[in-house]
């Protein structure tokens, strides 16, 4: 196993360097560039743009440019927002924390919601809560996560005014947990029912093939208890389909949800990625793209991880 981790390491390196090529090139062929703020701009001279251009290097070859930017990078220089004039390090260092609330909580939640409704659905299966939690399952993965979003605000915030509907905390209150709590309720519940949806539909169906196997009528015939049988026998096995969708899904803990943070204007990274991408703000979006692919490779290294110990016949060599 230490064999096959340094292996995939070394092999993510040049992965990850070619995605940031190709995200580079793609953001550099983007109409407009990074000086299109200043064309509008009757103070802005055609010899201000020239200066501006080498300053930020863009009168370099293109493989020079991202060489420069390559290097800065590893060594801690994201560069500098061209909206904010900030550095985009310390912008992302600022919202990551929020974001890791938001999603690690939703995270939790939608667990604590998909697996035991896959369980007794599949262990109950053709039963009346089979079919409504089967029923539910498909309508919440078939809505769209801002439909789902928009009809709480419109329940919740406009019609019963039981929480607010957006924002991270009042304004001009001071901290309070409780506040915290009440702003969190609606994103969280907008992103638990949308994922848990699409998790117990992968449970489930990875839950029925495992019941219907020998050893699991042999753990039964041993007078073993239903949840024995299930905890110890079938879970583990059926849950690798699962954790493939999960260790997909897991670099959103870091890099947010745009859709969701978006509607509830929660200060996060989903919503960062948003505010860039209106304002072509180069430097944050590259850096955005190369955090998300770093984690993307990551987790799906910790994956091949979890194969393993879900399953020991997994080996590799």
């Amino acid at each position: 196993m230490t064999r096959y981790l340094v292996r995939r390491l070394l092999q993510a390196i040049p992965l990850l360097l070619g995605i940031t090529l190709v995200i580079f090139l793609v953001l550099r062929a983007t109409p407009g560039g990074p000086l299109s703020l200043y064309d509008a701009d009757p103070n802005v001279t055609a010899e201000d743009l020239v200066r501006l251009r080498h300053q930020l290097g863009l009168d370099q070859p293109v493989p020079v440019q991202y060489v420069r930017w390559l290097w800065a990078f590893l060594h801690g220089d994201w560069g500098w927002s061209i909206v904010t004039k900030r550095p985009v390090l310390q912008m992302v260092a600022e919202r990551l924390p929020n974001t890791l609330v938001l999603m690690g909580i939703a995270f939790v939640a939608t667990l604590a919601l998909a697996i035991p409704a896959a369980v007794l659905s599949a262990t109950r299966q053709y039963s009346l809560f089979d079919h409504v939690a089967t029923t539910l399952a498909f309508a919440g993965h078939s809505l769209p996560a801002f439909w789902i979003g928009l009809l709480l605000i419109a329940l919740f915030s406009v019609k019963l005014h039981w929480l607010p509907a957006g924002g991270m905390a009042t304004l001009g209150a001071p901290f309070s947990v409780l506040d915290r709590l009440r702003h969190l309720i609606l994103p969280v519940l907008t992103l638990s029912l949308y994922d848990a949806a699409h998790y117990t539909r992968y449970l489930r169906a990875g839950l029925l093939d495992v019941l219907h196997q020998e050893y699991v009528r042999t753990a039964y015939a041993k007078g073993l208890s239903e949840r024995a049988v299930i905890q110890g026998h079938v879970l583990k096995n059926a849950a690798i389909p699962l954790v493939t969708v999960i260790m997909l899904d897991l670099p959103q803990l870091f890099s947010g949800a745009l859709i969701t943070e978006t509607i509830f204007a929660w200060p996060g990274m989903g919503r960062l990625f948003w505010e860039a991408a209106g304002r072509v703000d180069y430097p944050v979006l590259m850096g955005l793209f190369t955090v998300a692919s770093a984690l993307v490779i990551l987790f799906n290294l910790l994956g091949d991880v979890v194969y393993a110990w879900l399953d020991p016949r997994i080996r590799y060599g």
